[in-house]
């Protein structure tokens, strides 16, 4: 684990969320987490909003933030997340020596 972090959502703000996905008929929301190097004035360097399409990313259109909170443990290693792709371990076969051989 490389870090935890605490968010904080206001009432107002899950509400309004609930409401899109119910008159959107949505299974759920996803939300982008963002991680800053430097904390703001109130001590925060996370900020989570509602993840946007790479069309909204283009046209810059503006980010729906649902809340803000900070890092408080890290082990100072964070690493990308990349989906494992199925791997065929072949393993060297094993053969007995027997013979004595120095060689």
């Amino acid at each position: 684990m490389a870090s935890l972090s605490d968010i904080y959502i206001k009432k107002e703000v899950l509400e309004a969320m609930l409401t899109v996905v119910k008159a959107r008929d949505l299974k759920g929301v996803a939300v982008t987490i963002s991680t800053n190097d430097e904390s703001n004035q109130w001590g925060q360097n996370v900020s989570a909003y509602v993840s946007q399409t790479e069309e909204e990313r283009k046209d810059k259109k503006d980010k729906f933030y649902v809340g803000n909170g900070r890092v408080f443990w890290t082990d100072g290693k964070v690493i990308k997340g990349e989906k494992k792709e199925e791997q065929q371990h072949t393993s060297p076969a094993l053969i007995k020596d027997d013979d004595d051989l120095p060689f």
